[in-house]
């Protein structure tokens, strides 16, 4: 039979044989250091023994002391992690995982208090009272410990330490009004995830701690916040045990919780753990409420507020206790062991714990019944029944698992099957999920690693606890990283650190794409010198990517302007795509436009709004740069135009006024607009002209060579500027003689374009001189003549359209023997070309109408039996 110690030796050491030492209780309210004193005194122990409340905790110290002592001389034994070397002295354990049964020199308990917990007080109890060190044994806890310890263990010594910093009240403050470096503390899994989505919102994220986390992801999420990555940390109460971070400031979204049986308001001494997270060392910190939305914060009363700045709360009166003088003997025995009161008014057995409730509904069960008839059996029936219930299910279906654990343990060589862990942990090891799904599955994998820790219960224990601590962690790695993406915006809060950084340099990068990122966070793209916010990026980012651009892009943007005041003709174009007005862009990014000016040819250049931020010496060298460029471009692009206006001062009055116009009209004007004025140009001047490209055709004035494609884009361009155009049509394709009339175009576009507009057609203005000529050389006086086959085809027109155009140039339409023929009407001019819609509604006994009939074929032959005189 197994029996611990009697209730009437509560006051005896662990081992009795061993010799009696100090025992010390070191008091006080969080930030006094205890922990600290009890490390040291630890490792001026030749052994010892520490038991904390939190594995992370364990796992933290246990780094500690393996750097002082080294690693073979360090072990780490928690429910879920054991480390032990052959020749370990010194023991970092959980409460519940210490091996008691151990001698060691020194035996310290961290955070006492907890011993009255309904759930895990025994457990410190036990430990309070019997677990000792033969040299020294310390007792760490708040205040409110003293007089049960008093009664309990008068042989004790009392120290009560003071609180290194001031704790302070702050007030109730709205969410976005918290200062950096705050813990929020809520009391449910729902209120953290919603108070962590708000300050991603408003903050650029926090740091996420709960008690169902893992370890590990409670370290990563911890790091986070430690090394700055956030400010904010929503956390439950479980940083409230031991766990020692960079906290100015505790916000309590809520003064109240479930505590498994009821919803109740925290007792003073709970605030007062939560709360003295704030300030560390000598560091002073607050405590407040936090204000959320609309509704009424949470809120202090006045007594609660002095108690906590004071340190005063109300004393303990009662630990939980649970009997460790077991009897194995049978299953009713054992539980009515486990249901014995204490005889100690300072003791009171608390509720069943998790698995003592597993245990009372299996002892209901026939089949366990059968297989635990003595000693033996129930005692591995106990053992099974102490699997953590890490998933909270509850004991009714925590039993089920229990149930099946002892079902394997009680069979023939009493081990579990790997198959069937092997299978569980196969369905635990996915990474996809969400925050909850995840969270679910590390509980699964811990309850499995808990397992793997039992050698008594596997065939080869140490290959699945490497196993099962491989899945832990794939997926603690996995909810850190979900936990990150749901409720941390790196690049808000790279943001907002970055506003409250003045005078430090922040690291910035500029990819070959354009692609701007501070400190690896990409904020938006820089063109040229626009800079444009990530699309990503909801309405209240904005704000901070163009503060953060408009901050480190200066001296990009100072380089860009050196660059593109020396750059070479070749990295300019004038963009013509597009609304109006046309774009000056500079190795493709936008830089200028082009605006009204004096005339045609000479516009307004307009430095894009995206230099405005530049330095004015900057501007005006870019201004210069590009007036340069422009005025070489237009002389390449527009050069007979340009050298026909250095001509001016050579020629008589009326050769200049002539020139006057065509460059207004950017080189081409209808005959019939300039009345005698060609036929009064001296014959020196029209020699003049005509060497400058100017070709006198019988209906246009024009310049032949501003009609290649490129020079129409230009003129098209220059056009439009000087017109306050705000759009224009597609431009003409290269090499198009012509094109059918677009009614949406704006008035006059056709003509700038250099074409002559017939009916619904246009011609190219040169292609209407040549036609003009070879016809005028066709014709005999005004006999009639059948017009060249070809001609259409040369003007790219329908025969419709040719025989607009050649009413137009001045002919009329007769039909001879059937056959199309032209005569001269005798015009000195040729007529106006007729408007579409006159040609849309000619009768239909017109010569028009019949061209569809007709063809222009030599020798007159008919293309139908209609005869028409002349």
């Amino acid at each position: 039979m197994n029996r611990g110690p009697s209730l009437a030796s509560l006051r005896q050491p662990l081992r009795p044989a061993a010799p009696a030492g100090t025992v010390t209780a070191v008091l006080g309210p969080t930030n006094t250091g205890k922990t600290h004193l009890a490390v040291e005194r630890l490792c001026g122990h030749a052994s010892g023994m520490i038991g904390f409340p939190l594995r992370l905790l364990a796992r933290e110290v246990y780094d500690k002391v393996c750097a002082l002592k080294g690693a073979a001389n360090v072990a780490l034994i928690t429910g879920e992690e054991k480390i032990v070397p052959p020749g370990a002295r010194w023991f970092l354990c959980t409460v519940e995982a210490m091996p008691v049964e151990r001698e060691v020199s020194f035996v310290a308990i961290d955070e006492g208090q907890v011993a009255a917990d309904p759930e895990r007080g025994h457990v410190f109890t036990d430990r309070l009272l019997h677990a000792r060190g033969y040299a020294e044994t310390m007792i760490l806890g708040s205040e409110t410990l003293r007089p049960l310890i008093r009664k309990l263990i008068p042989e004790a010594e009392i120290i009560t330490r003071p609180r290194f910093s001031t704790l302070s009240y702050a007030g109730a403050k709205k969410l976005s009004r918290l200062p950096r470096r705050s813990a929020i503390v809520a009391f449910t899994a729902a209120e953290v995830y919603a108070l962590a989505e708000m300050l991603r919102r408003q903050k650029g994220g926090a740091a996420v701690v709960m008690g169902s986390l893992s370890p590990r992801t409670r370290n990563a999420q911890v790091a986070m916040y430690q090394s700055g990555e956030v400010d904010y940390l929503v956390a439950t109460d479980a940083i409230g045990m031991g766990l020692n971070m960079d906290i100015a400031h505790v916000a309590f979204a809520s003064l109240g919780k479930f505590d498994g049986r009821r919803q109740r308001r925290l007792m003073l001494s709970e605030m007062a753990q939560i709360a003295g997270r704030a300030g560390r060392y000598q560091k002073d910190g607050t405590f407040g409420t936090v204000q959320l939305g609309t509704a009424e914060a949470a809120s202090f009363t006045p007594e609660e507020i002095e108690g906590l700045q004071e340190h005063r709360f109300e004393a303990l009166e009662q630990l939980v206790w649970r009997n460790t003088d077991l009897d194995f003997g049978s299953l009713p025995r054992l539980i009515a062991a486990l249901d014995q009161r204490p005889s100690r008014p300072e003791l009171q057995r608390g509720d069943d714990a998790i698995d003592m409730a597993v245990l009372k509904r299996l002892a209901g069960e026939p089949w366990v019944m059968e297989r635990a008839p003595g000693p033996r059996g129930v005692s591995r029936l106990w053992n099974a029944c102490g699997l953590p219930d890490y998933r909270k299910t509850g004991a009714e279906q925590h039993a089920r698992l229990v149930a099946r654990v002892f079902r394997h343990l009680s069979e023939p060589g009493g081990k579990l099957p790997e198959t069937w862990i092997a299978s569980e942990l196969a369905h635990l090891d996915r990474m996809s999920g969400d925050v909850e799904t995840l969270a679910d599955r590390i509980a699964g994998a811990r309850t499995w690693t808990y397992i793997a820790h039992r050698p008594d219960w596997l065939a080869d224990a140490p290959l699945w606890a490497e196993r099962t601590r491989a899945v832990e962690d794939r997926l603690s790695d996995a909810l850190h990283t979900a936990l990150t993406q749901r409720f941390v915006d790196r690049r808000t809060a790279v943001l907002l650190r970055d506003l409250k950084a003045r005078g430090q340099d922040q690291r910035v990068e500029i990819d070959p794409d354009g692609a701007v990122a501070v400190e690896g966070e990409v904020i938006g793209t820089l063109d040229g010198f626009r800079f444009t916010a990530d699309a990503s990026a909801r309405a209240g980012e904005q704000r901070l990517l163009l503060a953060a651009a408009e901050r480190h892009l200066v001296r990009e943007l100072a380089r860009r302007a050196a660059l593109l005041a020396a750059a070479a003709d070749t990295e300019f174009r004038l963009d013509f795509t597009g609304p109006m007005p046309p774009r000056l862009l500079w190795n493709g990014a936008r830089v200028a436009s082009l605006r009204k000016g004096r005339d045609a040819m000479t516009p307004r250049i307009e430095l894009d709004r995206a230099l405005a931020s530049l330095a004015p010496d900057d501007r005006r060298r870019i201004q210069v740069r590009l007036a340069a460029w422009f005025e070489a471009s237009l002389a390449r692009e527009l050069g007979p135009l340009v050298r026909l206006g250095a001509l001016h001062a050579a020629l008589s009055p009326v050769a200049r006024g002539l020139i006057v116009r065509l460059v207004e009209t950017l080189g081409a004007l209808p005959r019939s607009d300039l009345g005698d004025v060609v036929a009064a140009l001296p014959r020196a001047d029209r020699g003049a002209l005509v060497a400058a490209g100017v070709r006198l055709g019988v209906v246009h004035v024009f310049v032949a060579g501003l009609l290649r494609p490129e020079a129409t884009r230009w003129r098209l361009a220059l056009w439009a500027v000087a017109n306050d155009i705000a759009a224009l049509p597609a431009l003409p394709p290269p090499g198009r003689v012509s094109l059918p009339v677009d009614a949406a175009a704006p008035p006059g576009f056709i003509e700038a374009a250099g074409f002559w507009r017939i009916g619904d057609e246009a011609v190219r203005i040169d292609m209407v001189d040549r036609l003009a000529r070879a016809i005028h050389g066709r014709r005999d006086g005004r006999a009639p003549f059948i017009p060249d086959p070809n001609w259409a085809a040369s003007a790219g027109l329908s025969r419709d359209g040719l025989a607009r155009l050649m009413r137009a140039l001045g002919y009329r339409l007769q039909l001879v023997d059937g056959a199309a023929h032209f005569a001269w009407r005798g015009h000195r001019r040729p007529a106006p070309p007729p408007e579409s819609a006159g040609e849309a509604g000619a009768p239909a006994a017109s010569p028009f109408a019949i061209l569809a009939g007709v063809s222009f074929g030599a020798g007159g032959t008919r293309a139908d039996t209609t005869r028409k005189g002349r």
